[in-house]
């Protein structure tokens, strides 16, 4: 099967472009640099169209006279492609529900969905349907579904997602998790025995049995710094824990640290502000955008990882992912597909941001979660195998 990956790799670095990255990795890359006589691992050559409309964060999904011009210029190698390699299916990432990105959907397939037999869509993001419904024009509407359909195959992240997949009249439908490679292998060696102990000490001073001295837990909030993606719900639960914990005489005090770089200098110096804040002194730290052996660190010694986010294309996170693989117990909203992430019954889902919510789920898992079970549901549903190999499956059912 040949296949036209018309999706971007980073930077800018988001989920959606690092699980192209890793998918046109575990597909064996651009089938244009292979060697004369390469197998395809999977029964699928891949021919990238790297489709990189920004630069960095703060230009996504902003309208740009240069985007334009990229428009035709990425189409353009696209159909090149279709021609000089005889690929017949085209693989696109669809948009959220943002105007100017749904107009790039627009002009991308009206250019290129003539030359394919195949149009894929990979639903990286979610809401696009109800956004449809509620936020656009009936004119938007039958613009979108025009362009679109048919679509002979949609992949999807969750349940939540298929009705996405649904508005586009998509002939069919796989649900495939997101997936990436084990960044903790020495697990059960290294960081286990750490939980646990954190874990009976948290019991220990929870119950009123505890006789050491004070206890500082760490707690990590790591993604795109907005008010959207949880970062003031995050700092102002932290501030509400503390205050309990100080009302009720435990020996207790959370420390926040975030990581990740701000889309805006407005909220960037809002937060910057809260931080020089009496009550946030030696409590909230940032960090910027952190990777490599730092975000390592960070997942192995943080004791809760916080993600309170409303975030409109929010769908299958890969820092939640991130966060289970290293057995850390979390908190984050029921939004979007996030609760289909977690066991039934997770205590650590909260409806939205208000902080006295957060707090509250906050001191339920801190109680009552190792963050055992986070690492058994990686392990069992989003490892960059499992990934690979259910999306390849899902890509060779076209034909």
């Amino acid at each position: 099967m040949k296949l036209l990956v018309f999706a971007h790799t980073p930077p800018p670095h988001h989920g959606q472009s690092y699980m192209v990255q890793l998918m046109l990795a575990g597909l064996g890359g651009d089938w244009r640099r292979k060697k004369n006589g390469a197998a395809s691992p999977l029964g699928i050559e891949c021919y990238h169209v790297n489709a990189r409309f920004s630069r960095g964060l703060g230009d996504i999904g902003e309208l740009q006279g240069t985007k334009m011009l990229l428009i035709f210029w990425f189409c353009l190698q696209a159909v090149w492609l279709r021609f000089r390699y005889g690929v017949t299916n085209l693989y696109y990432v669809p948009a959220p529900g943002k105007a100017v990105a749904l107009y790039r959907d627009w002009l991308v397939m009206l250019l290129c969905r003539p030359f394919f037999k195949n149009i894929i869509l990979h639903w990286h993001a979610a809401g696009l349907a109800k956004w449809l419904e509620t936020a656009t024009t009936i004119a938007a509407r039958t613009i979108t579904y025009r362009v679109f359909r048919p679509v002979e195959l949609s992949i999807v992240l969750s349940r939540y997602n298929v009705a996405d997949a649904e508005k586009l009249f998509s002939h069919r439908v796989c649900v495939v998790n997101n997936g990436i490679a084990d960044p903790c292998p020495d697990f059960e060696q290294t960081v286990l025995p750490q939980r646990r102990e954190k874990f009976l000490a948290r019991q220990e001073i929870f119950a009123g049995r505890y006789a050491g001295g004070p206890v500082v837990l760490q707690v990590l909030f790591l993604a795109h710094c907005t008010r959207e993606k949880g970062l003031f719900a995050a700092a102002a639960a932290v501030l509400e824990v503390n205050r309990q914990f100080t009302a009720r005489g435990l020996p207790l005090q959370l420390k926040l640290t975030t990581a990740g770089n701000f889309v805006t200098e407005e909220e960037q110096a809002e937060f910057d502000q809260l931080r020089k804040s009496p009550e946030c002194a030696g409590v909230i730290s940032h960090l910027g955008f952190v990777s490599g052996a730092q975000k390592e660190q960070l997942l192995r010694t943080s004791d809760l990882f916080l993600f309170p986010t409303r975030y409109l294309g929010e769908n299958q996170p890969v820092n939640l992912i991130e966060a289970m693989a290293f057995g850390l117990p979390l908190v984050t909203t029921r939004w979007r597909s996030l609760p289909e992430m977690l066991p039934a019954h997770y205590p650590g889902l909260v409806e939205d941001q208000d902080p006295q919510k957060i707090a509250a789920a906050i001191l339920q898992v801190l109680a009552t979660k190792s963050g055992e079970q986070g690492r058994e549901n990686f392990l069992a549903r989003f490892t960059l195998e499992r990934h690979v190999a259910d999306l390849a499956a899902a890509l060779r059912s076209v034909e």
